[in-house]
């Protein structure tokens, strides 16, 4: 590289700001790109209400060339403290225009194609939610796996502030959402290798290492189970599990870039915040 020359441009990932910690905030305003053409991944769990969404997004928004959102579980609650009462379906509809109108992509918008080192990929934002299939193997059932979440105290927050209007069940609008992402990823070229964000982990591996099994049920739907190799992706990048690490499963790298709570992160101070999703990293 030339002397006074910005090295090439990276496609950056991160999750789980949760900005309602002051510590958190801080870590949101220091950052920065490296280049002009950096582009940024943003998998989730960003923040409760809708202030503090739009506050992260536009500041990330306004130093990044390019900077993609996926809703998480914590953007969809509803809390007592927001001012915006929405709920379900009409509260995701109402983040998606908040972010196009800060510029940042979501996942009702057109994919993208990253063209920089490690490309060509398109960039597909994903929003899945779960079903609650990731479950113990000696827990075949949702019944017997939310028996035991309840007696070992382990209930996701969804379950009160996670409403999925106007559908039945959030197992039905994850349902809607897998039918509905499937046709979309399906009229991707085919010749095309592509990058699949989402804030849930795609396959159930991730979730075998968490402390507390039964907390697995909130993490995802076995529907996406080969996604990563229907639609031919470089990397799967994802958040949710506060547990950030590479991984692969069949051959394909799955990079989970949580942030997490200032507890989790702050004795990692020494790694970097953000992962560089492409090109790969050494």
């Amino acid at each position: 590289m030339v002397a006074g020359e910005l090295p090439p441009a990276r496609l950056l990932a991160i999750s789980d700001l949760h900005v309602r910690y002051g510590a958190n905030r801080e870590v949101v305003e220091a950052l920065r790109p490296t280049s002009q053409g950096d582009w940024l991944l943003v998998a989730g769990d960003v923040g409760e209400s809708v202030a503090d969404i739009e506050w992260a997004l536009g500041l990330l928004a306004s130093r990044f060339d390019t900077v993609f959102w996926v809703p998480g579980n914590h953007e969809l609650w509803t809390t007592r403290d927001d001012p915006v009462r929405l709920r379900g379906e009409a509260r995701y509809r109402h983040l998606v225009e908040c972010a196009r109108r800060l510029g940042v992509v979501t996942p009702e918008d057109p994919y993208m194609v990253w063209r920089g080192a490690g490309g060509p990929a398109v960039i597909a934002p994903l929003f899945l939610l779960y079903d609650y299939s990731f479950r113990p193997d000696d827990t075949p059932t949702k019944g017997a796996a939310m028996a035991r979440a309840q007696q070992t105290g382990v209930i996701c927050t969804d379950e009160f502030l996670l409403h999925p209007d106007p559908y039945e069940s959030r197992e039905a609008w994850c349902r809607a959402r897998v039918d509905e992402t499937a046709a979309r990823l399906a009229d991707i070229d085919p010749r095309m290798p592509t990058v699949l964000i989402n804030h849930w982990p795609l396959v159930q591996e991730p979730t075998r290492i968490l402390r507390y099994p039964e907390f697995a049920q909130w993490c995802g739907t076995v529907e996406s189970a080969t996604w990563h190799l229907d639609y031919r992706a470089e990397v799967v990048v994802y958040g949710h599990l506060h547990i950030p690490r590479t991984t692969w499963y069949d051959g394909v790298r799955f990079e989970e870039v949580s942030l997490g709570y200032p507890r989790e992160w702050q004795p990692r101070l020494s790694t970097p915040v953000m992962r560089q999703v492409l090109p790969p990293e050494n």
